[in-house]
């Protein structure tokens, strides 16, 4: 069987659509590893800071 120009222009737009996808999947787990990071660091200097009173 021969591809049809049709599956060739479907299957890169599937691959189009599956990194469009990709991508922006990264870019969300990075943005909540930065978030985590940010708050990581407030607590520190909240722990750092003496609350227990010493």
């Amino acid at each position: 069987m021969k591809d049809r120009p049709d599956d060739k222009k479907k299957q890169d737009s599937r691959e189009d659509r599956l990194r469009a996808a990709l991508r922006a999947n990264l870019q969300r787990r990075k943005a909540q590893a930065r978030a985590r990071a940010a708050q990581d660091d407030t607590g520190r200097q909240d722990s750092d800071t003496g609350k227990d009173g010493a």
